[in-house]
């Protein structure tokens, strides 16, 4: 039988959407938000000459640089403040959450509860300081190296350079702060989704552009439109997708009274990892070809680089093996990092729950570990034919609509399913307002 908050949310009332005032300004908050960060991808770093800059990426940006591009938003194809998004937070991030599990301080941290959260957090921010400003460190070379495309180049241009870009690395961790306490859903998330979907328009009418110019036949358009619509339609059942493990609590008698006896499940989601296998495995790609693309470039380059650069484009067949033995790999190591069969065994047992006929403690640990690592599997075939499907179109028909990636799909159907449950549970919060305010209001009368 459903209880009362499950019957509650399937009847809930959209129509209390125009009621629910605090909603509605956490959703023209975060509009705004997201607009102030569309803004800044269109202000380009000083010191550049707009010509040259566009001759420049106009080559580059088709190639390896377009994957970053699109999840940037176009703020690299127009070197913008933000050129370098939320990119160093999340890479901080995803490294804070390795050390936390090797290493005693941090562990001890996350498991101090909110202030041991807060701290994590602060030390993110410190190494997000600290990879953006590598980083922005690295493009001010690049661009200073490209001939005449920085006017006046020098120690200034490298300083203003590192402190613009670091800046805006910096601000749109606090945008998306205050997106995720004053908005709705997780703000570093919205962000990149946000510079994904302005993207995505783009490569829509590029697509329908090459169709009917005859460079895609109108079979191939309408194949790679329903790749699309299938892709999406597939992440959607998989990331939903989850084996519910039964757990059992005993019946303990408190004084006069029967407390427990009760069952619940434990949800392990098929796809443990989220989109930080795809992420990871284009990173570690994507960051020598780009070295490798810009010196074999040089005339005075080895030839052997010249033929590795060819032989790993985007959408070889050699950078799809690659590509997808990396996803495989961090599946694997991501879901071992985020999730401890033996810490979810010892609080099962901590509490009294047990799994039906499956012994508490080490048993327990390895049966969850077991069915983990079958999950696991599954997730990451479904991760990999995700992934690699668009690219080996994108290889076929060189359409725009898919150099998105799988990675990007990914993104947006993942971020739009957590929007839309934000949403819901506000409207479902709004909702038992209403109804603890009409008990309270008729409760004198029925006395």
């Amino acid at each position: 039988m459903a209880s009362a908050a499950e019957q509650l949310a399937a009847n809930i009332n959209w129509g209390a959407f125009t009621k629910a005032e605090e909603l509605q300004r956490r959703i023209w908050f975060t509009l705004g938000a997201l607009i102030v960060y569309r803004l800044g991808t269109y202000i380009p770093i000083p010191g550049l000459d707009p010509v040259q800059l566009e001759n420049l990426m106009n080559t580059q940006t088709q190639g390896i640089l377009g994957v970053f591009n699109m999840l940037s938003g176009g703020a690299i194809a127009r070197m913008a403040i933000f050129a370098l998004n939320v990119m160093p937070y999340i890479s901080a991030s995803i490294i804070l959450q390795i050390f936390t599990t090797v290493s005693p301080r941090l562990e001890a941290l996350k498991k101090e509860g909110e202030a041991g959260r807060k701290q994590i957090n602060q030390y993110t921010r410190y190494l997000t300081v600290g990879l953006a400003t590598v980083q922005s460190y690295g493009i001010a070379i690049g661009l200073q190296s490209q001939g005449h495309l920085v006017t006046n180049p020098g120690v200034f241009f490298l300083m203003s350079t590192v402190i613009t870009l670091t800046g805006g690395v910096m601000f749109l961790m606090w945008l998306g702060e205050q997106i995720t306490s004053r908005g709705i859903g997780n703000g570093v998330s919205l962000i990149i989704f946000a510079g994904i979907v302005a993207n995505l328009w783009h490569g829509i009418v590029n697509t329908l552009e090459l169709v009917s110019h005859g460079s895609i036949p109108w079979f191939g358009g309408i194949l790679l439109y329903a790749a699309v619509i299938v892709i999406i339609v597939v992440i959607v059942f998989f990331e939903r997708a989850q084996r519910r493990l039964l757990v059992q609590y005993p019946k303990r008698q408190m004084g006069n009274r029967m407390f427990g006896g009760e069952s619940s499940h434990l949800p392990l989601k098929l796809n443990t990892s989220g989109v930080i296998p795809p992420i990871f495995a284009s990173s570690l790609l994507l960051a020598p070809l780009s070295i490798i693309n810009l010196f074999s470039a040089s005339s005075s380059a080895p030839e052997w680089l010249s033929d590795v650069s060819r032989w790993l484009q985007h959408g070889s067949l050699p950078y799809m093996l690659l590509y997808a033995s990396g996803i495989i790999f961090f599946c694997f190591f991501y879901t071992a990092i985020v999730f401890n069969p033996t810490d979810t065994a010892d609080n099962l047992k901590k509490y009294g729950g047990f799994i039906p006929g499956i012994r508490p403690g080490k048993k327990t640990a390895d049966y969850i570990d077991y069915v983990l690592t079958r999950l696991t599997v599954v997730g990451a075939i479904y991760l990999t034919l995700v992934c690699l499907v668009p690219e080996y179109l994108y290889s076929v028909y060189n359409a725009n609509l898919l150099q998105m990636g799988g990675t990007s799909f990914l993104i947006i159907v993942s971020v739009t399913m957590d929007t839309v449950a934000q949403i819901h549970s506000h409207l479902l919060a709004h909702q038992y307002e209403g109804l603890i305010k009409k008990a309270r209001f008729k409760s004198p009368r029925g006395r």
